[in-house]
């Protein structure tokens, strides 16, 4: 009796592995390579482009394996890497410029999983091929952009207030402010530590006048990058996101740098495409006032600046920023109620919203633009040597007429359709970087590579696992052989848990694999000798086993755990590829415990337990 096994252990176990069977599955079906083209600005993927698609591809004799239209993209299936490598170059002919169209891997898993959720685990770039990007922030030009801020409000509130000032200017060091006479110094350092209590206060004079330096501490500095830094990280995972690339890879590398990683996607030109522009935007009053055609001839009023918008026509506007593109908190597209036009509604925080009130309080009725400004790097070859030139490209994209007082909350309209609405509604709300950002280093891994990747490790996944199958089978025999059964369930269980948790797979985390597959037998080894151990000191079959796996547990579990605790570090701290192992080696080590206990001990009682008589172990 001391070696029943409860039923309701058996069930457990068998829905476990009913469970991991499901999802794991999808991994075995693979993915077809395919296209991904989505539309840019006003262009639209229907059922009319993926026609146009068919016919190109038709009457280029390339083999298609299905075309499917999905919403807001089309998704073109071949039967081979090579075929669709051809295609792309017919179809981008076809479709000219208005269309991105990148490279993907669609997974290629029957409709009764899909109902199920099951889907494939991630591949990383490593595996699957894609492009890398390592782009850095410039810090420089985020404190830059903190102090002119600085010195517009202040410039404001002066005004506001009286105070006369000879001089203010934003400069490197912060703010300088000349003013008239003590006195309007005095009030002048008093508003300063009232409503910026974070700036650093210093006197300062000249020959003529008092004066005052407003700068920012050492700690407002770092507060000031941390938040760029952070802000551009979640900026570039939202447009990527809500572009359709799949799986993407966006963290941070060092103090100033960031890495994104855009598995199945090789053109880097198209790349950058989906990543969209670095940018910020900016709200900008229209000076309606004076002639836009005087100054495209050179007369541009000051206090004003001259810009195009996208099909090239001159819009002038005032210098004078109401809201920036950092201090909106969402964005999202819609039809105007009364005209049924597309519109875009937005939401600022506490500070546009009131820099927009103040606005919108004294023009009702007059127009306001959204300013999109592009800093595009190039690097050029002079005398042998890479100079990169960066160019700073800025559009009105939206012109619209304010219709009443608003704050933080109001509506662009004056787009031409539903699509341009819902693009803008995305730049807005995923496209403000609280830093200009620039790419320093970019690399394609081909798909053959990532192929040969997942072979090798594959391989070594599959010969390390045959070979402690080999010698669990020859040293114990048909416990042996029990372990065997308990180490291809772990297998299968740890593929399940990566797909179930749509984990990203990289070769570090086949590392992991190989290392838990090694590792997960250590349990039984431990069970094994104990009962051996038993068996010698003249106990029973029975009463060896039931022996072996009680007093084996302990030493498993602190063994487990103290391991557990380690990758748990790892995966909290590391980065990249450590991380990777770590994910596949925590997953592992929960599983390999629940089968080499739990799955071990349910069929060798199948084997040996209940009420049978035995007088010797195979072990």
């Amino acid at each position: 009796m001391m070696n029943q096994y409860p039923a309701w252990k058996y069930l457990l176990l068998i829905f476990i592995l009913v469970v991991a069977v499901i999802y794991a599955l999808p991994n075995l079906y693979g993915a077809d390579p395919a296209l991904q083209i989505s539309g840019s600005r006003n262009n639209v993927v229907d059922q009319a482009v993926a026609d146009r698609v068919s016919a190109a591809l038709k009457a280029a004799d390339i083999p298609v394996k299905s075309v499917e239209t999905v919403p807001g993209k089309l998704l073109v299936r071949f039967n081979s890497t090579e075929t669709q490598l051809k295609a792309v170059d017919y179809v981008k002919s076809e479709l000219g410029s208005g269309f991105i169209v990148a490279f993907n891997l669609a997974p290629a898993i029957p409709g009764w999983l899909q109902a199920a959720n099951a889907l494939p685990m991630y591949l990383g770039l490593d595996l699957r091929g894609g492009v890398h990007f390592l782009m850095e922030v410039d810090m420089m030009s985020t404190v830059k952009k903190a102090i002119e801020g600085y010195g517009l409000g202040l410039r404001m509130q002066f005004r506001d207030e009286k105070i006369r000032y000879a001089l203010l200017r934003a400069e490197e060091q912060g703010v300088r402010i000349m003013l008239r006479n003590e006195e309007d110094r005095q009030r002048a350092r008093d508003l300063v530590a009232k409503e910026y209590p974070e700036l650093l206060i210093a006197d300062i004079d000249d020959a003529k006048n008092p004066g005052l330096l407003v700068s920012i501490s050492e700690q407002e500095v770092r507060d000031i990058e941390k938040f760029a830094l952070q802000q551009n990280i979640l900026t570039l995972r939202n447009r990527v996101n809500e572009l359709g690339v799949a799986e993407p890879v966006i963290t941070q590398q060092g103090a100033g740098r960031i890495v994104v990683q855009l598995p199945g996607v090789q053109d880097t030109a198209e790349a950058k495409k989906i990543l969209g522009a670095t940018a910020t935007l900016e709200y900008r009053a229209v000076d309606y006032e004076h002639d836009t055609q005087a100054a495209v001839a050179g007369n541009v009023p000051a206090g004003s600046r001259l810009y195009y918008d996208r099909d090239g026509q001159p819009v002038l506007l005032k210098k004078a920023v109401i809201a920036t593109g950092d201090q909106i908190t969402n964005a999202s597209s819609g039809l105007d109620q009364q005209s049924g036009s597309p519109m875009v509604n937005v939401s600022l925080d506490a500070k546009g919203g009131s820099s927009m009130l103040k606005f919108t309080k004294a023009n009702v009725g007059k127009p306001m633009a959204v300013v999109f400004i592009e800093n595009k790097t190039e690097t050029t070859l002079v005398d042998g040597v890479p100079v990169k030139n960066t160019k700073n490209v800025e559009e009105v994209i939206s012109v619209a007429t304010i219709r009443g007082v608003f704050s933080n909350r109001f509506q662009t309209t004056g787009l031409d359709s539903p699509q341009e609405a819902h693009e803008l509604a995305l730049l807005l709300r995923s496209g403000a970087l609280a830093a200009p950002i620039e790419i320093v280093e970019e690399r394609t891994v081909g798909p053959s590579l990532g192929k040969d990747n997942i072979e090798q490790g594959f391989n070594s996944v599959i010969i390390g696992f045959i070979a402690v199958l080999i010698f669990m089978a020859l040293y114990y025999r048909v416990f042996g052989m029990v372990a065997d059964i308990a180490l291809a369930l772990n297998l299968v269980m740890i593929v399940a848990v990566l797909s179930m948790l749509q984990a990203t797979l990289t070769l570090p985390g086949i590392a992991g694999i190989v290392l838990t597959v090694g590792m997960a037998v250590d349990a039984n080894v431990l069970i094994f000798e104990r009962i051996r151990e038993e068996l010698r000191n003249g106990n029973s079959p029975q009463a060896s086993i039931q022996a072996g796996y009680e007093k084996a547990f302990s030493t498993i579990a602190d063994a487990n755990i103290t391991t557990l605790i380690a990758a748990v570090v790892l995966l909290s701290y590391g980065t990249g590829a450590i991380k990777g192992f770590a994910v596949t080696l925590s997953i592992g080590i929960v599983t390999s415990m629940l089968t080499a206990i739990l799955g071990t001990r349910a069929v060798i009682n199948l084997i040996y337990g209940g009420h049978k008589r035995v007088s010797h172990l195979s072990i």
